[in-house]
């Protein structure tokens, strides 16, 4: 099953504001919480990889498409 790019967009969306929600705290951010910081950012790199991937792959489709 593939995942569609809305899908993806919208849990980057949702990690975004988790990021930005952990970073407005007046506290000095735990380990733990620096932790799932690292892990929301490895997590949207690899997300933001995969709508590329999807991108290049439409683009390829449709110039195969013309040519066919």
């Amino acid at each position: 099953m593939t995942t569609s790019a809305s899908t993806i967009r919208d849990e980057v969306w949702e990690l975004i504001q988790s990021q930005i929600e952990t970073f407005r705290q007046p506290m000095p951010l735990t380990p733990s919480e620096l932790t799932e910081c690292h892990y929301r950012a490895e997590r949207i790199k690899q997300l933001g990889q995969q709508l590329d991937q999807m991108s290049s792959t439409a683009i390829l489709e449709k110039r195969f498409a013309k040519v066919a």
